[in-house]
């Protein structure tokens, strides 16, 4: 059989190694670059192009493309999947937020004590009872500015104090409303600062009418218990707010709200108030002088005060003054001189005036009694007590509305409460009615100052009495 012959190889034998040659040149050369081509194939994003290498010579660039096609052709299976592969919508993912992480902080933390100061407890105490520095104790009791409000503390107080494993690095405590000390660690030992808190002071008027007491009504119209004691404690001279209250009596009041940073802290001073009582019209009117005394006025310049207060507690009354009343453990008629205040056991018991305690013990009857001397042959009598105020000793002084006892059931009563007399000249009178002696006016020399100060505060007080007026009539 003859050999085959191709159109592309010569029949002369030198010829054909001449091409066997340059077959195996062509192919050696294109191994590699199949090779170079699969890498590139590999790094490209879509992977499905194959990389193109060209050559600069003509016929090794045919061949090396055939054997980078053949190398690069997709199996039949997957033609069609690759076909359409460019139509396919690629969903991409929505990348996670940053998580977010607070900047570090270069100042160091320390332990926090906030403490509360109880009966008994001194700085030394509390540093002991909590392991702190009792060295760093005695340095910040040498400073001057600080250590007349560390001395003393008050139950109620609060203290914060920062520490390093004992070691003061500050503290702090509010003095009042309006001022607070705050010691540092220093490099060289401690520093104290003495802080402002200044008050913002608002002007602000309330009113009532009285069904039950005045205390349900104020309370009803939104003033704080403190601003209601004051109230009752400005007109205590003249009104009894146990016995002389009538249903439809009324009051207005204007008087201070007190703000820090814009926060309601608390009511201040009571600036004017009225009170109609069973037909009568009672006012008063703060002043202050240059020397800062405060006290109230009634519009003439007459001070509000008496020398006694009207009741020395603020209960109600189980019985009046009777001189024919029938005694409810002897069942027999016995004068009853003076005014029975029926209230619990331990309520404090005031001094209904300035005097001289000149009994303090046992009467029979009375039980456990004090009796004061005042000026003009006055005397009053405390009955019945449950015990002596520890200041109270025969001889010894005592002030308006100092707490002289506390309200019992000693001697011969059925119930707890004050039995109360008023005596003048040694003759017993009833001590709700009876005419009291005046304080002493306003000052000469501050009567026009407060003369000039009256008229602005009172038609302020008119004002808020109108707006009331009109509105109930629109009601």
């Amino acid at each position: 059989m003859s050999p085959l012959l191709h159109d592309y190889k010569s029949p002369a034998r030198p010829e054909v190694k001449k091409f066997r040659a340059q077959h195996w040149f062509i192919v050696g050369l294109g191994l590699p670059l199949l090779g170079i081509a699969l890498l590139l194939s590999l790094k490209s994003a879509s992977g499905t192009n194959a990389a193109s290498v060209e050559l600069d010579a003509g016929a090794t660039s045919i061949a090396a493309e055939s054997l980078l096609a053949v190398a690069s052709a997709p199996e039949p299976a997957n033609l069609s999947a690759l076909a359409s592969f460019s139509d396919i919508e690629i969903e991409r993912a929505p990348l996670p937020f940053p998580e977010f992480h607070p900047p570090l902080s270069l100042a160091p933390e320390y332990d926090q004590l906030h403490l509360t100061i109880k009966r008994g407890d001194t700085l030394d105490r509390l540093f002991r009872r909590n392991d702190l520095d009792l060295g760093h104790l005695a340095m910040i009791m040498q400073l001057p500015e600080a250590a007349p409000y560390l001395r003393k503390l008050i139950p109620g107080d609060e203290l914060t104090i920062e520490h390093d494993e004992g070691n003061l690095i500050s503290l702090y405590r509010e003095i009042n409303l309006t001022s607070a000390i705050k010691i540092n660690k220093e490099a060289s030992g401690f520093s104290s600062t003495l802080i402002d808190q200044p008050l913002e002071i608002q002007r602000k008027t309330a009113s009532g009418n009285i069904d039950t007491s005045l205390f349900d009504s104020a309370i009803a119209s939104g003033i704080t218990d403190k601003t209601v004691m004051n109230l009752a404690g400005i007109f205590a001279w003249d009104v009894d707010f146990v016995l002389d209250i009538r249903r439809d009596d009324s009051y207005y009041i204007l008087y201070e709200e007190l703000y820090q940073d814009d926060e309601y802290v608390g009511d201040g001073e009571v600036i004017a108030a009225e009170f109609n009582n069973n037909g009568r019209t009672i006012q008063a009117i703060r002043y202050v002088d240059k020397d800062g005394r405060s006290d109230y006025f009634t519009p003439e310049g007459q001070s509000v005060r008496k020398a006694f207060l009207r009741s020395p507690v603020d209960f109600r009354v189980s019985s009046s003054f009777n001189p024919s009343r029938r005694h409810p453990v002897l069942k027999t008629v016995r004068p009853h001189r003076g005014t029975d205040y029926a209230a619990p056991r331990g309520t404090p018991i005031k001094a209904s005036g300035d005097g001289k305690v000149i009994f303090r013990g046992v009467k029979s009857g009375y039980g456990n009694v004090v009796i004061l001397q005042h000026g003009g042959n006055i005397t009053t009598l405390y009955a019945h007590m449950s015990k002596f105020a520890s200041s109270v000793r025969s001889g010894s002084r005592v002030r308006q509305g100092q707490t002289i006892g506390y309200v019992g059931k000693t001697g011969l009563v059925t119930g707890v409460h004050l039995h109360y007399e008023y005596r003048l000249n040694g003759v017993h009178r009833n001590p709700r009615t009876v005419k009291l002696p005046q304080a002493d006016p306003i000052g000469a020399e501050y009567r026009q100052d407060f003369l000039a100060s009256v008229e602005t505060i009172l038609n302020e007080l008119l004002q808020h009495k109108r707006t009331q007026v009109a509105s109930l009539s629109t009601d």
